[in-house]
């Protein structure tokens, strides 16, 4: 069970690092145009907000890796913690993609931490 714990936070780190990219550095440029249905106009304007929320998504992704380094199941449940509330926050607040994308895989790893603990 520790190593699917781990190979599942793993993939939740490398997902919010994912998300830092598009929301950073994709976000004003036809990818990420295409990838949230953006008009140039729109990410123009919203590049700053996105460029914000990459960043916490990076401290998300750094939380989890430094969780995993130090193999502090601690630091995993409070930083997966965090994804969970973000994902169903964005899910309701936003798009209902964000659900399946960010706090399904959040909480699966979250359960998995806790009963390797």
């Amino acid at each position: 069970m520790n190593i699917v714990a781990t190979i599942l936070v793993l993939l939740v780190a490398v997902l919010h690092l994912g998300f830092l990219a598009l929301e950073m550095f994709f976000w004003d440029h036809p990818f990420g145009r295409k990838r949230f249905k953006m008009t140039p106009e729109y990410s123009k304007a919203s590049a700053s907000l996105a460029a914000n929320q990459g960043l916490y998504n990076g401290f998300l992704a750094a939380g989890l890796v430094w969780g995993l380094l130090d193999s502090n199941s601690s630091i995993q449940v409070f930083f997966l913690g965090c994804v969970v509330i973000a994902g169903i926050y964005g899910g309701l607040t936003t798009s209902k993609t964000i659900l399946y994308l960010q706090a399904l895989p959040g909480l699966l790893a979250l359960i998995t931490v806790y009963l390797a603990r």
